[in-house]
């Protein structure tokens, strides 16, 4: 069999509608498929990984034979082999995690695995395919998917948190559709290296337009502010494996998408102005949002927003030596922020209540998961020798070398910020008094192995960053080199 980037988008879009199906065969298989399926794509990941860094060329997948620009295509570069390698790693330890997960298996384990799959074949195929109009599909597939995994609990507070993000949602399809309406009535084709090519073409006043509306319709999945109204409560009111699914998933896709728009389809200036700005505003309001918080969910929540501002803030610089900082962050913050929402649910789950006071002393009563949640939360902040230490030090130095002295400021004491809220809880878990109820939930051995696997990442990358960091300088350099986007996939069609 050819490995193939089809591979991504077809076998998890399969496994989501024949697990019905085989369900009718035997309930555990509902289980089973996905992972099964994930795990090949991880080997898919692995042997085309390693063709595009030998030969330091794009796999551009052609779908039903029919070439750029007619044609649907799928580009497997060193950025987008980087980001999709990523989120299969991070679905693969999620569905581990998942696996005979407390309160799943007392709702319909069918439907779970259903919508997770639509998530991940939404995602992976935002990222891989090569046609604006497709990426709008697969952003409404994720979207979907996410929608009900946000209100799969059922109750009150599910629902309303489902509604709220259907709302915005489809707020920002309309915007996406919208823009995409106006670009192909300027240019002709929704092949993205032909719009980039043709771009020059269009008036400026209808070229901002179009960019205002693609912006306003991303800048929602990659919770910008003032568009993530919907995180927050996503975050907090899904079944805990789904908010690591959001923070490595689906906030990955939208944040791709919106520099994949910015970086290779528009030549505007001002935009990368506009990304500084507006990361900074999001990264402001979300850390001091997060230290005003009781509940620990909805704490991790506004953190993950405040994070994309950064990732924002890195691309907005738009050096090579900040967008390799911002592709580091992003990485970084899919690792450990999974981890966060992994081991949080279960100080969440057996405490009093959801609030940070009533998990007070709990790390105690669970060391192993304390020092798992201390490292998450250690690494987010960006103290050395964790990972998430490494991203923070070269978007600052990537700052300090435009001389932007002022957002090298802004970003260390907002930093201080997110260490007080951090420590706060850390604090509370090992050393507050601890509350008499009985903890009688255990992790699961998957979920176990998941948080730990998280850990050693890392630890391993803090330790050693040039594990990752080849791979990364590569994945930046390729959005960088829109020229060779552009040759890449148009010498494909012809």
């Amino acid at each position: 069999m050819v490995i193939s980037p089809v591979h991504y988008i077809a076998l998890p879009l399969l496994a989501a509608f024949l697990m019905p199906l085989l369900a009718k065969v035997n309930r555990e298989l509902v289980r089973i498929i996905p992972g099964v399926v994930l795990t090949y794509l991880l080997f898919v990941s692995v042997v085309l990984m390693q063709r595009v860094t030998e030969t330091g060329q794009p796999i551009i997948e052609t779908l039903a034979g029919w070439q750029a620009p007619w044609g649907i295509n799928l580009v497997f570069s060193q950025f987008t082999g980087f980001l999709v390698s990523l989120m299969v790693f991070m679905a693969t330890l999620i569905w581990i995690f998942s696996y005979r997960f407390k309160k799943v298996d007392n709702e319909p384990a069918l439907k779970y695995y259903i919508l997770f799959m639509m998530l991940v074949t939404g995602s992976v195929g935002v990222v891989l395919t090569g046609d604006i109009f497709n990426m709008f599909v697969f952003m409404e597939i994720t979207a979907i998917a996410s929608y009900s995994l946000t209100s799969f609990y059922r109750d009150r507070d599910g629902a309303e948190a489902g509604f709220k993000y259907l709302l915005i949602g489809s707020l920002a399809s309309t915007f996406m559709l919208l823009a995409i309406l106006l670009l192909y009535t300027q240019v002709g084709t929704l092949n993205m290296a032909m719009i980039a090519e043709r771009m020059h073409t269009v008036p400026v006043g209808m070229k901002v337009t179009i960019l205002i509306l693609f912006l306003t319709g991303l800048g929602i999945e990659a919770e910008m502010f003032p568009l993530n109204g919907w995180a927050p409560d996503a975050y907090s009111q899904a079944p805990s494996p789904v908010g690591a699914t959001f923070a490595a998933l689906v906030v990955k896709a939208g944040v791709y998408s919106l520099i994949r728009v910015i970086f290779t389809l528009f030549d505007i200036q001002g935009a990368y102005q506009y990304l500084i700005i507006m990361g900074i505003i999001t990264l402001i309001i979300a850390e001091f949002a997060a230290m005003k918080q009781t509940n620990l969910k909805r704490m991790l929540a506004y953190s993950s927003i405040g994070q994309m501002g950064f990732v924002l803030i890195a691309f907005g610089i738009g050096t090579k030596e900040a967008v390799f900082g911002a592709l580091f962050l992003m990485f970084n913050h899919a690792i450990i922020k999974s981890l966060l929402f992994m081991s949080g649910s279960f100080f969440v789950y057996n405490s009093t209540s959801k609030d940070i006071n009533g998990m007070s002393g709990i790390g105690k009563k669970f060391p192993y998961m304390g020092f798992l949640f201390s490292i998450g939360a250690f690494a987010i902040v960006g103290l050395p020798p964790f990972s998430g230490f490494w991203s923070k030090l070269y978007i600052l130095i990537a700052a300090a070398d435009e001389s932007m002295l002022a957002l090298v400021a802004i970003i260390l004491l907002v930093s201080i910020v997110e260490i007080v809220y951090y420590f706060r809880v850390v604090a509370k878990l090992y050393f507050g008094k601890p509350t008499d109820k009985e903890v009688v939930h255990k992790p699961t051995f998957g979920g176990y192995f998941s948080m730990t696997v998280l850990a050693v990442v890392i630890l391993l990358v803090g330790f050693y960053p040039d594990i990752i960091t080849g791979f990364i300088h590569r994945a930046a350099d390729t959005l960088l080199d829109k020229g060779a986007y552009i040759s890449n996939v148009l010498s494909m069609g012809h």
